[in-house]
């Protein structure tokens, strides 16, 4: 009888398995953009290239299929600005509290950057990741926060999460 039910158990779970795995489909351009427009409802681009702002944030996201890339990236200021205390500052950050998003330097700028698979992305990741960018660059020259959690172990303790909730909200419908 045990070995029935442990049967009868082990087939319902892989049924399960198999069912939640039917029903996630990878994401692509078409369904990043339909994420997108609640974010902004006229972004300029195209699929794979998209230009959004958010609040007078210039806000670009990038795919490629091919590749399984997206990101998702925000211009700060010209690199050429940045001195050794600040580098430093921004590198702490990467460890503590940029979390998902983290500050990059490429082409003589400073971004705010989130880069993920493209077909293993979600919902709640994609938006997670968009807050995480806006609020890097929010925060840059504050408290260098993505506005979600902070690893406790670096330098960083201070918290910046309203710009964070606002894009999880907004996007999200919650």
């Amino acid at each position: 009888m045990k070995n029935h039910i442990k049967f009868i158990l082990s087939i319902l779970f892989l049924t399960l398995i198999h069912v939640s795995f039917a029903e996630a489909s990878p994401m692509n351009n078409k369904k990043l953009h339909e994420l997108i427009t609640r974010i902004d409802a006229k972004p300029t681009g195209q699929l794979g290239y998209w230009e959004i702002k958010y609040k007078k944030i210039p806000v670009y996201i990038i795919t490629s299929e091919k590749a399984n890339r997206m990101r998702i990236i925000s211009p700060i200021e010209t690199s050429e600005n940045l001195k050794k205390e600040k580098l430093y500052r921004i590198m702490q950050a990467n460890f503590d509290s940029a979390l998902d998003a983290r500050y990059a330097i490429a082409k003589g700028k400073l971004w705010s950057a989130f880069i993920h698979p493209l077909s293993e992305l979600n919902e709640e990741q994609f938006f997670s990741g968009l807050a995480q960018t806006i609020t890097l660059v929010k925060s840059y020259g504050e408290t260098y926060s993505s506005g979600a959690l902070i690893f406790k172990g670096g330098d960083s303790d201070d918290l910046n999460n309203k710009t964070y909730n606002d894009v999880l909200k907004k996007g999200l419908k919650i």
